[in-house]
């Protein structure tokens, strides 16, 4: 299930379970789950009434509680749910664009691949205790200085050219 964006909440209207239904895509029964879970309501009568601030923060507090931010020389591994330094504490730098990339890690827990996005000049910051390899990539023929002269064009052609029709 997507997380609720607590943005789409009026804070000076009130809301009945319904409405909050509607306005996030859910059950009422979810609704009324988030009541017994700690959302604030007017009061105890029917319908009951949830103030648009006060729903907003409760979304902002659920969505801000499951946050796991990483420390310098972590991964979050998806599959774990949890952020972990990478086996080995080697990760590969991949570059994207000039200025952004990824570390491309392993999990030594579920051996799973683990990718995190930085900024390529915060890189020093989340190193860590990171040894991070930046992989080069090949340089193509013609951004050489000094092109191949390993050709077999001038072998076929010969041989081609020699041919005789039968």
């Amino acid at each position: 299930m997507a997380i609720p964006n607590y943005r789409l909440a009026k804070i000076h209207r009130n809301y009945t379970v319904e409405d909050v239904a509607t306005l996030y895509g859910v059950h009422r029964n979810t609704v009324r789950e988030w009541i017994k879970r700690g959302l604030p309501t007017i009061d105890s009568k029917r319908p009951m009434l949830i103030l648009g601030r006060d729903l907003a923060a409760f979304l902002q507090a659920r969505r801000t509680k499951n946050k796991r931010p990483c420390q310098p020389g972590e991964i979050y591994c998806v599959r774990c749910r949890a952020p972990r330094n990478p086996a080995g504490g080697m990760v590969d730098y991949l570059s994207r664009t000039a200025s952004l990339g990824s570390l491309v890690g392993i999990c030594p827990c579920c051996e799973s691949m683990m990718y995190r996005h930085v900024n390529s000049a915060k890189l020093e910051q989340i190193r860590g205790q990171l040894d991070i390899t930046m992989p080069q990539a090949l340089s193509h023929i013609n951004e050489s200085t000094h092109p191949s002269v390993n050709s077999d064009l001038k072998q076929e052609y010969s041989t081609h050219a020699n041919a005789q029709p039968k």
